[in-house]
This record gives structure tokens, C-alpha cells and sequence, in this order.
């Protein structure tokens, strides 16, 4: 599995609150929560946002209250990785259950600018800047959860 696009970058403490505002949380639309993803830090994401496009973050990303809304509405909006140097334990469990792959990686966090092209091989963990060439190792996932996430989350790799 295989992910390439432009990078957004964010810092350290991204909250869920900050990824989906709770006045937008009583709609069960994935698309009408993607349309105010990250609104109250960037007004501008949802405008500049490209179906395959990879976000970064900080350390302790999607830290906050433990809703699925968060890595929904990201996932929605069209990024197809999240990379932090670290992830609030529930949203990385979360974006696992709905089928957005995020990976750990300091390095590639603190090198990747915003703007930069990003690929990422899920297999090996490899994470290459195009813009900078260079490449980061992060640990892939174990087979298991990387079917998970290929299979477009826990609710529907059951179902299969």
C-alpha cells in the first residue's frame, strides 16, 4: 500500500476540537464533518486539500475527547496519512478503526514542510520528501492492522 501527495503541516497538541469543532458534531456526515476539518486553524484546508494528500503533525496529535469525528473528518477531506511524532493513544486507535493509516516519525516531522511532496511505502515504513530528497523510516504496521486499514476500517474488515 502506497500514498503520495502534498504535505499540510500542523504542530505540536492538535487537539479533536481543533480537527472537528464540537458545534459540528451532531452530524453523522462524513462530508458535512470534512467540510469544517481544521477550520478553526486553518480556514483555508478544505480549499487547498487534494484527495491523497498527507498531513503532519507534532507531537501528541489529536490529543482531546475520544471522538471518531476527528480522523473521519481527515480522512474525508482527502489526506490518506497522517504523520506525527506522536498520536493521542485513542486517536491513534480511532484512525485505525475507520481506515486512516498515521505513522510516527520525529524526522520526517520536523523535515517535511508544508508544500513539500510526500510518498510513503506502508510496507516498509519508508517515508520519502520528492521536494527535499530524503527519505525517513518510521515502523510500519504489522500486517494485521495494515489490512485493517486497506479493508476501509475495523467495522468493515469484520464485516468481510
Amino acid at each position: 500500500m502506497k500514498a503520495n501527495g502534498t504535505a499540510h503541516k500542523y504542530g505540536d497538541n492538535v487537539d479533536t476540537d481543533v480537527i472537528i469543532p464540537a458545534r459540528y458534531l451532531n452530524t453523522p456526515d462524513a462530508k458535512e464533518l470534512a467540510a469544517h476539518c481544521m477550520e478553526d486553524i486553518d480556514k483555508e484546508f478544505v480549499n487547498k486539500v487534494h484527495e491523497g494528500d498527507i498531513m503532519i503533525g507534532g507531537f501528541n496529535f489529536g490529543c482531546g475527547s475520544s471522538r471518531e469525528h476527528a480522523p473521519l473528518a481527515i480522512k474525508t477531506a482527502g489526506i490518506s496519512c497522517v504523520i506525527a511524532k506522536t498520536f493521542a493513544r485513542i486517536f491513534y486507535r480511532n484512525a485505525i478503526n475507520i481506515g486512516l493509516p498515521i505513522l510516527e516519525c520525529e524526522a520526517a516531522s520536523d523535515a517535511i514542510s508544508a508544500g513539500d511532496q510526500v510518498e510513503i511505502d506502508f510496507d516498509t515504513g519508508v517515508i520519502t520528501n520528492v521536494t527535499k530528497g530524503e527519505t525517513y523510516n518510521a515502523e510500519p504496521f504489522p500486517e494485521f492492522i495494515q489490512d485493517i486499514i486497506s479493508g476501509g476500517g475495523l467495522m468493515a474488515s469484520i464485516k468481510k
